[in-house]
């Protein structure tokens, strides 16, 4: 148990300094990204620090794998060339059992990740996209709530605020759908009330609709029409409208299947948000699948150049483990195999394949 606890120690202590450095160069990149990205926008130094900031729990959120690789391969490492290994061997412990406290808290880290960091990553990412839009003049186009989906139209001349009931999957056609049209000074001007509005080209195409003035002073009910069809002009495309969803990554994992539930209440097809979530559950495991690769070429004592080709094999074969995951997960969004399978698949092979190694090296 104190020879247990030593390793998990150990094993700790190396992933928060792997972590910190990684922190420190995530930050440094993504500032030097922030200040080229924004160099011909109106920003302060502040400001564009602030998004670099912001950035960064994303992207260290994104390499947690790699960092745990390689905080496997360091602590196996030096437990060789200390020769602590050879005497763990020579006590009776044999190498399965030394990895046995990495993957452990290689899980924690991993559960500890999914509960606690991935919201932080989420409400950093929105926080992120929000000052990104502001620093560029943009703005999110589509908002999906527990009233129904809303979008936002406009130019020059005025903006349009789109409420619908339920939407097609490529958010083209809605149902039971109101417009209200404002005037560039901001006050209301026209609603439309419509069963349904088919998107086309510069234009939604309206059925079943009423027409409302809203202009000050108007008896806007003695004054509505109605028309069986109407074209109402429109900025839109069907890739604003698909691109406006955001990536799953800005959704706490907390909030993520209430999410799925109004993405299909509302037509939506949830597939994304879906494989994203099953993805986000079996992280933990991927992660004790990186220390079980890592211990796999490192346990063994190490001699001469052996150990360099040891290292590189393992951080080969966890970055194409690593692309395994990201190319099953591309299938899941697809709905090319089953959302579960795309999310715990990779994982499960890599810890067989981990033990199929561990087992040939020690017993074979």
């Amino acid at each position: 148990m104190i020879l247990d606890r030593y390793f998990a120690r150990r094993f700790v202590t190396l992933f928060a300094g792997v972590f910190v450095i990684f922190l420190l160069i995530s930050g440094f990149l993504g500032l030097v990204d922030q200040l080229r990205r924004f160099s011909s926008a109106d920003a302060s130094f502040g400001q564009i620090f602030r998004l670099a900031l912001l950035a960064v729990p994303q992207s260290i959120y994104g390499i947690l794998p790699l960092i745990m690789i390689i905080s496997t391969i360091s602590l196996f490492l030096g437990l060789a060339r200390s020769s602590e290994m050879v005497v763990t061997r020579a006590a009776g412990r044999s190498a399965l059992r030394a990895m046995v406290p990495p993957a452990i808290m290689a899980l924690l880290i991993g559960v500890f990740a999914v509960a606690v960091l991935n919201p932080i990553v989420a409400a950093t990412s929105r926080q992120y996209d929000i000052g990104a839009n502001l620093l560029s003049g943009e703005s999110p186009i589509l908002s999906l709530g527990e009233t129904g989906l809303w979008l936002r139209q406009g130019d020059a001349t005025g903006q349009t605020v789109i409420r619908a009931a339920g939407a097609n999957l490529a958010g083209t056609q809605l149902q039971d759908v109101t417009f209200i049209t404002f005037a560039p000074q901001g006050g209301p001007t026209q609603r439309i009330d419509a069963a349904t509005a088919t998107l086309i080209d510069g234009a939604w195409q309206l059925t079943g609709a009423k027409q409302w003035p809203l202009s000050p002073g108007a008896a806007s009910e003695a004054q509505a029409t109605t028309s069986e069809a109407l074209s109402v002009p429109s900025t839109l495309t069907p890739d604003q409208i698909r691109n406006s969803f955001g990536t799953p990554s800005s959704i706490s994992i907390w909030d993520l299947p209430a999410f799925i539930d109004r993405l299909k209440s509302a037509g939506f097809s949830a597939q994304r948000h879906t494989v994203w979530f099953q993805m986000e559950i079996a992280q933990p495991l991927f992660l004790v699948a990186m220390v079980m690769i890592g211990a796999a070429f490192t346990l063994r004592h190490q001699r001469g150049g052996r150990t360099g080709l040891a290292v590189l094999l393992a951080i080969l074969l966890s970055f194409s483990l690593y692309f395994l995951r990201n190319f099953a997960q591309i299938l899941g969004e697809n709905g090319q195999v089953p959302a579960p399978l795309a999310a715990w698949a990779p994982p499960l092979i890599a810890m067989g394949l981990a033990m199929g190694l561990l087992l040939h090296r020690e017993e074979g």
